[in-house]
């Protein structure tokens, strides 16, 4: 199975970078012999459309299954469209994730796990007063009328188990890694 991981580096040993549209890299890896190849994310600077840029990369390098921390709507559905699986919430090294997925411990194929336009930071001062801003962080389009307001209520509600899921895991690693 091949599988791509977002990497801040170039190895198996390299951090996962919890962004897929603008992680530095990705890994791409052989499960049953565990040969990669690390590709440099040319999307990480794009100005728009990285999520979808980098789907674009992962589906035609031939991935089964994409991990990373989190992945925005607009990439999710490039992926699942292609039939990539998407595993969401790992971290740790690249290889660890590989095991996490091997084992099940990462959430696959749930949807995306942040907005749209999550991973483009904070854009303080960018707009200038001039109808130019750039947001902050997550954008957020509020839906309008009572059915908009249900589906936004249980998408939040979503976010906030898939968050809390995460959270529980991350707690757990801080704690595997005290008692090294």
């Amino acid at each position: 199975m091949k599988v791509c991981v977002t990497a801040m580096g170039k190895d198996l040993d390299a951090e996962v970078d919890p962004r897929f549209g603008r992680s530095q890299y990705f890994i791409f890896v052989d499960t049953d012999t565990m040969a990669f190849e690390a590709v440099e994310n040319t999307a990480v600077a794009a100005p728009g459309g990285a999520g979808i840029q980098a789907a674009q990369t992962v589906v035609n390098k031939g991935a089964d299954v994409l991990i990373s921390g989190n992945i925005g709507p607009n990439a999710f559905q490039v992926l699942s469209t292609a039939g990539v699986k998407v595993a969401t919430g790992a971290y740790g090294t690249v290889r660890e994730a590989i095991e996490m997925y091997k084992n099940g411990k990462l959430n696959v194929s749930g949807g995306s796990t942040v907005g749209a336009h999550a991973g483009m930071g904070m854009g303080m001062g960018m707009g200038g007063g001039r109808g130019m801003e750039r947001g902050m962080g997550q954008s957020m389009v509020m839906p309008q009328g009572e059915k908009a307001e249900k589906e936004s209520l249980e998408g939040l509600e979503e976010m906030v188990n898939k968050l809390e899921s995460e959270l529980k895991e991350v707690k757990k690693r801080i704690e595997e890694l005290k008692r090294r």
